[in-house]
């Protein structure tokens, strides 16, 4: 029988995981390599420390390792604000009249406000041990930055930020606290840079997009002595950073003798959703348990749901390795929404195979439904949640309507990965009736799938 839950559970300090998991482990079909885009032929190590740091990459590499130790001075890091807590949502399930149980993972207890922060700390300390001055990056909501921001000055390292102009200009805030920090952040597309500026050229008055932002972070640290670029999703080595969400939470639903039916998380690059679901995926690999995944993303930015399995460029410049991923082609740029994280155009390769292999679902929500849920959370759970969370929220509290309908007892996780406290100019649009749903149309998607890289 099972033990009466808390509203809140929380672990001890000494429950913060030692090692990460590596899904990836476990996985009969591992994810397809990066190839060189000039050669056509797998990354080599070497390739790859020409941008990435020593020890990321060797993590990046890493098919076999099921744990990876994390390094003492950041699990001292993590201190500060983890473990995170596992919520029970009473008066979410009450206020729904369902027979299901949910619980979500609370991952914004931090300045930086989300689950960022976990592996921004990690690959600033590797960036750190190894000598170098500084690191690049791109931001879409600014949540990325700021972590990476925070971790840079902790360990005393010069930060370059180049944020998805419609995201600089929606949440200056988000901004400022980057700067707070000791950031230097720019708008992207920008005239910084050869690339930005070839960008804009392309696209006159784009609103930019990740795929933009890393384009330039990329082409700025490559041209700058004592520089790596570093990434807040997609690659393997931040799914495998990212880990510690799930491993605390399957601890904690663990500690009461409970087992999620269903777990379900927001998907752009796939960070969250990766880290959350990666002990619970393990076991469905190994045939130790079985659970209903589901990915939950932007209907504007509909990467596994109308997207291609197919190699790509992982940036808009298509500078950067070719990655095999559901993709909606690197030249792509979503609508000027409040999707924020979630505009990435196409999806970690790791997440992508276990998609293709029927591991996991997909489904997409629209922006204005997306926020309904957001402010229908917030007045119920007291948490004013990020755009990209509500996405999980949204059919989270679908899944539970559908158990009021058939009576059935399920539990549903979800992940909540951040506040929302510097989104409140998308939820006064929400709020005012200006906000709107865009979704692409085929010939859209089709006009950026056109330049898919041809790899025999």
């Amino acid at each position: 029988m099972s033990k009466e839950v808390p509203y809140k559970i929380y672990l001890e300090e000494k429950d913060i995981p030692s090692s990460w998991y590596n899904v990836r482990s476990d996985m009969k079909q591992k994810p397809a390599p990066l190839l060189n885009p000039g050669t056509g032929k797998p990354m080599t190590a070497e390739e790859l420390g020409m941008v990435f740091c020593d020890e990321l990459v060797k993590q990046e590499l890493d098919d076999t390792s099921a744990y990876i130790e994390i390094p003492q001075e950041i699990r001292d890091f993590y201190k500060m604000y983890r473990p995170s807590p596992l919520v029970r949502a009473y008066c979410l399930e009450k206020k729904l009249g369902t027979p299901a149980k949910i619980y979500y993972k609370f991952e914004g207890n931090n300045t930086s406000g989300s689950h960022k922060l976990n592996s921004a700390i990690a690959q600033a300390y590797y960036a750190k041990k190894q000598g170098l001055k500084g690191v690049t990056t791109e931001t879409g909501a600014g949540q990325w930055g700021t972590a990476l921001s925070m971790a840079c000055a902790y360990f005393e390292m010069d930060c370059k930020v180049y944020m998805v102009k419609v995201s600089y200009e929606q949440k200056p805030f988000r901004r400022e606290v980057m700067r707070t920090y000791g950031a230097s952040v720019t708008p992207s597309p920008s005239d910084t840079t050869e690339i930005g500026r070839k960008i804009l050229a392309d696209h006159p008055g784009t609103t930019g997009s990740l795929g933009c932002a890393i384009s330039e972070a990329v082409e700025v640290a490559t041209h700058n002595e004592g520089y790596r670029y570093v990434l807040g999703s997609v690659l393997n080595q931040v799914l495998l950073h990212q880990s510690v969400i799930g491993l605390e939470a399957k601890a904690a639903l663990d500690k009461y003798d409970v087992k999620p039916d269903i777990i379900i998380g927001c998907a752009g690059g796939g960070s969250n959703l990766g880290g959350l679901i990666s002990p619970f995926m393990g076991q469905k690999l190994r045939g130790e348990a079985d659970y209903r995944i589901i990915a939950v993303e932007p209907a504007s930015c509909p990467s596994f749901t109308r997207g291609v399995f197919a190699y790509d460029f992982c940036d808009t410049g298509m500078i950067c390795p070719l990655a095999k991923m559901y993709t909606l082609g690197c030249d792509y740029i979503p609508a000027p929404n409040h999707a924020g994280g979630l505009r990435f155009h196409g999806m970690s390769s790791t997440l992508s195979q276990l998609y293709h292999d029927g591991y996991m679902e997909a489904t997409t929500v629209k922006q204005t439904e997306v926020f309904e849920a957001a402010e229908y959370f917030a007045r119920v759970e007291g948490i004013l949640p990020a755009p990209e969370s509500a996405h999980a929220i949204r059919v989270a509290i679908d899944e539970a309507k559908k158990c009021k309908e058939t009576g059935e007892e399920k539990t549903i996780l979800f992940g909540l990965t951040g506040t929302g406290y510097f989104d409140m100019v998308a939820y006064e649009k929400f709020n005012d009736g200006v906000m709107t749903d865009y979704i692409p149309t085929d010939e859209e998607l089709e006009e950026a799938r056109k330049k898919l890289p041809r790899i025999d």
